[in-house]
């Protein structure tokens, strides 16, 4: 597998290449992950990981260029070099960029399947120049050179039908039912308890909708805490625009990347959580958010609605006037908020199940001609 960063928590591309590789380990598979070199948002104590075996996956790190926009395309290209040259039975891409040199291993011979995780050519940063030519032909060359392509909604797949009539596997990610936290960490680090702060977590990127959210929110009239929980992408201009945004307002606070029993508290003791998107893939952080029994309000694009359907909250999307009273009222109405969080976490671990995702994909492999 290529197109992760690494097996890490630093986007959902990372998670679902994670949880696939390991259970798929489990089942008796040897599973290779092409990682970038290079900074790790986490930190600077994981940018010297150089471990062979994670988890029983094995890892090489590929030559890496650390500039912006050429990370992801070095490392892919030679992620894809060493695979075409390695002997396996079926290279599974992550992403449309990456996709790009999908002709390689198929050139030698290999199975080549690409999971399409969001159509990336729309999300704001790479909407233009080199950036966007190279993510579009990316998308092509796996509409052409894949053996079969994985969608995570249903609006991708028609997407690909009508643009290409290019049939795809919708196979969802997957999410598991998790322990839940006291409040403890951020507790002392933040001052947040149960239930006092509306919690955002993601990367903080354009499409996500923060701005709305802040906009929004400065004018809800709760004493509830407003958590912005994520790293930036790439640079710091988008969330030091997000802070000036934030600023006269001492109930919105950043976090910054967050992980481990941190990461579990902020969503174990959460009112609600948002996703108030313009765009996403499968947005990873809602399945966990209902896997913790959080009620959720999610903007209205297919990729939310698919997901929650009646089992969180609604807002028009882009519509900061919508999400203004959608907020004021679930400030006020905390026994709908109660009856959501009863029903989101038994909802959403039957609906994905990593499990059967990983089985489905398995026969996927075994089906790719």
């Amino acid at each position: 597998m290529f197109g992760q960063k690494r097996l890490s928590r630093e986007g959902g591309i990372e998670i679902v290449v994670k949880e696939l590789a390991t259970r798929m380990v489990k089942k008796g598979h040897e599973v290779t992950c092409y990682n970038r070199s290079g900074h790790h948002v986490s930190g600077d104590e994981f940018d010297d990981t150089q471990e062979k075996v994670y988890l029983g996956i094995k890892q090489k790190f590929v030559p890496t260029i650390e500039k912006k926009g050429l990370a992801a395309v070095s490392a892919s290209f030679f992620a894809a070099l060493y695979c075409a040259f390695g002997k396996y039975d079926v290279v599974h891409i992550h992403a449309e960029g990456p996709a790009f040199f999908c002709w390689i291993p198929k050139l030698f011979g290999k199975k080549v399947i690409v999971t399409v995780h969001g159509i990336d050519w729309q999300r704001e940063k790479w909407k233009s120049g080199f950036a966007s030519k190279f993510i579009r032909q990316g998308e092509k060359n796996a509409v052409k050179y894949s053996d079969e392509i994985i969608v995570l909604s249903k609006g991708v797949q028609t997407y690909f039908e009508d643009t290409y009539g290019r049939k795809t596997r919708f196979i969802p990610n997957g999410v598991t039912r998790p322990a839940i936290r006291h409040a403890e960490i951020i507790t002392e680090k933040y001052g947040l308890i149960k239930d006092s702060y509306i919690l955002f977590l993601g990367r903080l990127v354009p499409e996500k909708g923060i701005r709305y959210l802040l906009e929004a929110f400065k004018d809800v009239k709760t004493e509830k805490k407003l958590v912005i929980a994520g790293g930036s992408s790439d640079t710091d201009e988008f969330a030091n625009e997000l802070k000036e945004l934030a600023k006269g307002d001492a109930r919105i606070l950043f976090t910054g990347f967050v992980q481990g029993q941190e990461l579990e508290e902020l969503y174990s003791n959460a009112y609600i959580y948002t996703l108030p998107s313009d765009l996403e893939g499968m947005p990873l952080s809602l399945l966990e958010a209902m896997s913790y029994g959080n009620c959720c309000l999610v903007s209205d694009i297919d990729e939310c609605t698919e997901v929650v359907e009646n089992k969180a909250l609604i807002f028009k999307k882009s519509d900061v006037n919508d999400l203004k009273k959608t907020l004021q009222e679930v400030c006020v109405r905390a026994d709908a908020v109660e009856t959501l969080k009863r029903q989101a976490a038994d909802f959403i671990c039957n609906k994905y199940n990593w499990d059967e995702i990983v089985q489905e994909t398995l026969e996927l492999y075994r089906r790719a001609k």
